[in-house]
């Protein structure tokens, strides 16, 4: 399945591939072979970056949070939230590699306490300075006893973020809520006292991993 993000990319790229196949076509049809390899091995590129698996909850539970973001966990720690919380709070961080599935998902049900999006740079994702200073939204969703904040940041190849909810919006658990195009990073910022289920460096699957649990 191809994500409604792709669309205009994808049209894009097949009127891309369709001139550099007439080029050779025109200049050496010889060669048009070299033509059409370009145009596989482009056109799967571009589509790997929009896939959007179904992905269903095994568990839907209000106090466990799952990924919200396919890829590796690059930080896990405690540290200073300052847009939202204003206190300490447990970061984990899930880097985005442009192979991953683009797709953000809600990582639990509630309530959108808190929307914002921030324009910024486009510093590498694991840039300690990219968390506040490139472009970014943060979303804080509540389940009525804890809340939970996410950050999506754009990085050096991200240069769009989509974020579908906004304060006030019920979500559910598992249901798409966002896009960055290209990849990037997803933190996820939580209560001291939550369980964290995943270790630093583990690969994660939006939807399938648990990160922690609010119990």
């Amino acid at each position: 399945m191809i994500h409604k993000e792709g669309t205009m990319t994808i049209l894009l790229s097949v009127l891309i591939c369709m001139v550099v196949i007439s080029l050779f076509n025109w200049l050496s049809p010889m060669y048009v072979w070299i033509g059409w390899t370009f145009t596989v091995i482009f056109m799967i590129i571009i589509l790997q970056f929009f896939r959007n698996p179904n992905r269903s909850i095994d568990n839907y539970n209000d106090n466990l949070v799952y990924a919200p973001a396919d890829g590796k966990v690059v930080i896990i720690e405690e540290t200073m939230e300052t847009e939202y919380f204003k206190d300490k709070r447990l970061q984990v961080s899930i880097f985005m590699s442009p192979i991953n599935v683009h797709v953000n998902r809600n990582p639990f049900s509630g309530i959108v306490q808190y929307y914002k999006y921030h324009k910024g740079k486009y510093l590498v994702a694991w840039h300690p300075k990219s968390s506040m200073e490139n472009e970014r939204t943060t979303v804080v969703f509540s389940n009525g006893k804890k809340e939970v904040l996410l950050r999506q940041i754009a990085g050096a190849l991200a240069r769009r973020i989509v974020c579908y909810v906004d304060k006030g919006d019920e979500v559910k658990q598992g249901e798409d809520f966002g896009f960055i195009k290209f990849g990037s990073r997803v933190d996820v910022f939580l209560p001291l006292d939550a369980k964290i289920n995943v270790n630093l460096d583990q690969m994660v699957t939006g939807n399938k991993n648990i990160i922690a649990d609010l119990t």
